[in-house]
């Protein structure tokens, strides 16, 4: 009993100082949230880049106000340095409106339909984001119903020279809405090069979206490089229902019109703002979401709402007066949507300087309600990140589970790198995902803030204690 007593004497000076350090970081945080949600920038940011830019796609003349913006935007807010890393970018352009079209007979009242008129019906669509269009001409053909690749397969004999309408709906039982859009989105990524393949001259995608709306919702596509390059169009998910069910009652031809093209490859910039580390200043930590969007809307949600997040995360810590222990970058990438080029250039950089890349944190799932962070890691560096938890817990983010990163970091885990990502509400993501319905006035101000102290949290944690 007397040596239990012993043991236990001599532990009380750790605990003592373990519980010290809790307590100063459960104040700091609290700090840092307050700070964030009394005196944040990022809604108003936010609003900055929405009302005053719109949306962003890589090439366009608003993809460079954002640039600037974003270099003012960062040096107002305390950065240590800011610079412009140039990458050579694609550049699609939409060229005008997109149209789809079929002929209706409409009956003047009569129930025995004996007099009436056709007319065109008209039905919601967007080019899917690196197609190629009809070159402006308009294409006519018939439709071929297509729920699935399998139905596809079965069907190859009556595709050629139609226009195939894969229907593929949202998974509903699937309550994570990210697995919904995994599970759907290859209709939109290869249909065309699948259709092609057996001649279709053309595609119609349902779009990727849970929505009760009828918005069409684009994003980006890739061809098969053994076929033709053949018009591929989203279609909002009411006007997707009609069609269905107007081609299950027999054959049904439509007109489109596309004026989607390519332009040569041109230069953007990723947008990097740093704060200088105090004892590992050659060490990275990089946080960081997309600057460029689908041109279609004002890119609030994707990802507007990550990058004013990134840079919240900085004015906290230099309105706090913190000084981190290691390099922090704040990283506006240029590119997400439709080529990735910017995540490949920050990380293709890093690697022939040979920088040492500790952590990296990307927000780019919306600026909704924050539940969790995800976190790719090994079991040990994992159970470290889980001890601080429960300090997360007041802001809503102790949800600490294996798995996360992101599009634009993904590449960083080569240079050493621990991936993480912020895991916000899905519920209604996936309604304004690349769609005209992702503006400024879809985003809450405190879920938005909210977002941003856990951020804050979690990059101070990992700054303080290392991983």
């Amino acid at each position: 009993v007397n040596m239990r007593k012993y043991y236990f004497l001599l532990l009380i000076p750790f605990i003592s100082v373990f519980a010290n350090a809790q307590n100063t970081d459960s104040i700091f945080i609290k700090k840092l949230s307050d700070e964030i949600m009394v005196n944040g920038k990022a809604y108003d940011n936010l609003r900055q880049l929405c009302k005053q830019i719109g949306n962003r796609l890589s090439g366009s003349p608003q993809m460079y106000k954002a640039e600037t913006w974003g270099m003012q935007t960062l040096e107002k807010s305390g950065a240590d340095k800011v610079w412009k890393q140039p990458c050579m970018v694609p550049h699609w352009v939409r060229g005008g409106k997109d149209q789809l079209w079929t002929s209706v007979f409409v009956s003047a009242n009569n129930p025995k339909m004996l007099d009436g008129r056709l007319e065109n019906k008209y039905l919601d669509v967007l080019a899917i984001g690196n197609s190629e269009g009809t070159g402006n001409k308009v294409l006519t053909g018939e439709v071929v119903l297509v729920n699935s690749f399998d139905e596809l397969e079965n069907k190859k004999e009556q595709v050629k020279d139609k226009i195939v309408f894969f229907n593929y709906p949202f998974n509903e039982t699937f309550v994570r809405t990210f697995a919904a859009y995994g599970d759907a989105a290859k209709y939109r990524t290869t249909g065309a090069g699948r259709a092609a393949k057996y001649g279709a001259k053309a595609v119609i995608v349902r779009s990727m979206s849970h929505a009760t709306d009828n918005f069409p919702h684009t994003g980006a596509m890739r061809y098969d490089t053994a076929y033709s390059k053949i018009p591929a169009m989203a279609i909002g998910l009411r006007d997707a229902d009609w069609l269905s069910a107007r081609t299950t009652k027999g054959d049904i031809q439509v007109s489109m019109k596309s004026n989607a093209h390519f332009l040569p490859d041109t230069v953007a910039h990723n947008i990097i703002g740093e704060l200088k580390g105090s004892v590992y200043p050659d060490q990275y930590i990089t946080i960081g979401g997309h600057l460029d969007s689908w041109d279609v809307g004002e890119g609030a949600h994707d990802d507007g709402a990550g990058i004013v997040q990134t840079i919240e995360v900085m004015r906290a810590l230099k309105a706090l007066g913190y000084q981190p222990r290691y390099t922090i970058r704040f990283v506006l990438f240029a590119n997400e949507e439709n080529g990735l080029r910017g995540g490949t250039k920050y990380f293709e950089e890093a690697k022939a300087k040979n920088e040492k890349h500790l952590f990296a944190l990307e927000s780019d799932a919306g600026g909704f309600t924050p539940r969790g962070i995800g976190i790719a890691a090994s079991d040990d560096v994992l159970k470290k990140i889980k001890s601080w938890s429960a300090l997360l817990k007041p802001y809503g983010c102790d949800n600490l589970e294996k798995g996360g990163g992101g599009a634009d970091i993904g590449q960083l885990k080569n240079v050493g790198a621990v991936l993480s990502s912020l895991t916000p509400d899905s519920q209604r993501y996936f309604d304004i995902h690349h769609a005209r319905s992702d503006v400024f006035e879809a985003v809450n101000k405190r879920e938005l803030h909210l977002g941003a102290v856990n951020m804050a949290a979690l990059i101070y944690f990992v700054d303080k204690y290392g991983l």
